[in-house]
Parts: structure tokens; sequence; C-alpha cells
């Protein structure tokens, strides 16, 4: 009897003196660790020097050949004025891209968040920022001889004072804006078609 008491203390005072030493007053402790390896790994500053790699280089590159998902290559429309001529001559809307109610609403919705500052709703280029004069002679569409192809390089490079958009919108999305500054451009020339009508009549 007196053997099995004394068991039982023992194992009370072990559990309390691991209780005790499991205390601790950094409140970022983790205490004991079964396996510290999932818990600390090998944490890497970027572009910082390691000897986990022969370069040295904690940052590594993608295989070769890796490209991001959704990514088009541009080999044959580069950003200067021949890549421009080249992409107005050859790019054409894929015809995944249909000009059908949503898709018209969803190319609105981009236009009015990257487009209208500068261009203006109607596409006459006249922006709220150009007519606070912070930007000076955007184009109005009507005026320019543009199509699907000029209109998407543009978009993905960027011309004049205007930037890239590639980081912001997808080749999809750009093709949906092609689709609604060709949509507004029409818009512009249709009042003036009905006149010279109405003038032949």
């Amino acid at each position: 009897m007196l053997k099995k008491v004394t068991i039982h203390k023992l194992f009370a005072l072990a559990t309390a003196g691991i209780l005790l030493v499991a205390c601790n007053d950094d409140p970022n402790a983790r205490g004991w660790q079964y396996m510290p390896d999932m818990y600390d790994g090998p944490a890497l500053e970027a572009y910082s020097p390691t000897h986990l790699f022969a370069d040295s280089t904690s940052a590594r590159k993608p295989v070769e050949g890796t490209i991001p998902r959704g990514f088009m290559t541009y080999v044959d429309y580069g950003a200067d004025a021949a890549g421009y001529d080249s992409a107005k001559a050859h790019l054409e809307m894929p015809s995944s891209i249909m000009a059908d109610e949503k898709t018209m609403n969803e190319a609105k919705e981009l236009y009015d968040i990257f487009c209208v500052h500068c261009h203006g709703d109607k596409g006459m280029g006249q922006g709220i920022l150009v007519k606070n004069e912070k930007f000076l002679g955007v184009p109005s569409y009507g005026d320019r001889d543009i199509n699907y192809g000029s209109i998407f390089h543009v978009v993905t490079y960027g011309k004049g004072v205007m930037g890239s958009h590639a980081t912001q919108v997808t080749p999809e999305e750009r093709w949906k804006l092609a689709l609604y500054v060709m949509k507004l451009k029409e818009d512009m020339s249709a009042p003036a078609e009905e006149e010279e009508s109405t003038t032949e009549s």
C-alpha cells in the first residue's frame, strides 16, 4: 500500500515539475517542441547570401522555359513602332471573346477602372485628368486609325505618355478593352454617318 502511495506522489511531483518547467514569461515561447524543424524552418532573407546553394543566392530563379499562367508571347509584336505596326496588321480578336452583353458589361467595367480618367467616358480624350491638365494631348478614338490589334498592343506596352497596363490587366481583359474602345469609336462615327445619309436624301 505504501509503495502504491509513493508511486502516486512521485508521479504527482513529476507532473507538477513538468508543468512548472513549461511555464515561461515570454508570451511568444512555444515551450517544448516535439519536432523543432517543423516549427522553426530556415527562414531566408530574399537575395541574401546563403550556404544552402552553390551560387550562394537565396532567391531561386524559375526553371528554364517557365512561363506565367495565361502568358501570351509577344515575340512578333515588340514594344517598338515595328511591333505596333505588326500587331495592327496581324493581331486579331480571339474567337473566344464574344461581343455579347455580359462581355461588354465586363469591358465597360474595365474601361471605367483603367481608362476613363484619361480618355473620358465617351473616348474623346477628355477624362478628369485631362480636364485638370495633369495630362495633355490625349487623342479622341474617333480621330485615330486603330483596330483591335493596335489597341491590344498599346494596352500591353503603352504609347506616348500612356504606360503599359500589362501588369494590371490580363490578355483576355485587354481584348475586352479593345472591344469596348472600338465600340466607342463606332459610336462617334455613327452620328456623322446618319447626318450624311440625311443630307443625301
